[in-house]
């Protein structure tokens, strides 16, 4: 059975985001255990990330209001559905928050967020170190709501692909075979 799939921008800017987003949290675990001088280099490449990050996210949330989604198997049952469609939205949330969060962060200690070589972003938020300190644990933490997140996602893929062999995966990985009966 062929189902409709994500148009092929939709998988590019999926798996352009998915790729950002693991270096994104190999980077952040590499900031957080060390106190080397590559700490700075890490961090050069976390802000700049985390922006672009961003700048995929609002692209893609913006596609997929015009464009949807394909539908979910008719035979997948209801709480299944439910965690899908609660998990892509807490998915789409927590990666337009992080950035922002760490911007916020950045912003309230007065550490310029550069982009780019004399590209900087505007403060978002009035220096205070409680406010830094609030969005430090905030980022920190969420990260590891994030990644526990991407496991799971990363897992129903697997689910659907080697378990139910029901063409879910392949709606996102571009696959025109259809699936195994």
């Amino acid at each position: 059975m062929n189902r409709p799939s994500f148009t092929p921008f939709q998988r590019v800017l999926h798996w352009l985001t998915a790729a950002c987003v693991l270096a994104m949290l190999f980077i952040g675990v590499g900031m957080v255990s060390t106190i080397t001088p590559k700490y700075l280099t890490l961090v050069s490449i976390h802000k700049p990330l985390g922006m672009a990050i961003l700048v995929l996210m609002l692209i893609r949330w913006v596609v997929r209001l015009r464009r949807g989604a394909p539908p979910l198997p008719v035979d997948l049952p209801e709480p299944l559905k439910l965690a899908a469609h609660l998990s892509h939205y807490l998915l789409y949330i927590l990666l337009l928050a992080m950035p922002l969060i760490g911007w916020g962060m950045l912003s309230a200690a007065s550490y310029p967020v550069r982009v780019a070589s004399g590209l900087y972003l505007p403060a978002i938020l009035p220096q205070s170190e409680q406010l830094h300190a609030i969005l430090w644990d905030a980022h920190f933490y969420l990260a590891f709501v994030l990644f526990a997140l991407i496991l799971l996602h990363i897992a129903a893929a697997l689910f659907h692909l080697l378990v139910r062999k029901d063409g879910v995966f392949q709606t996102m990985a571009g696959s025109r075979s259809p699936p195994s009966p």
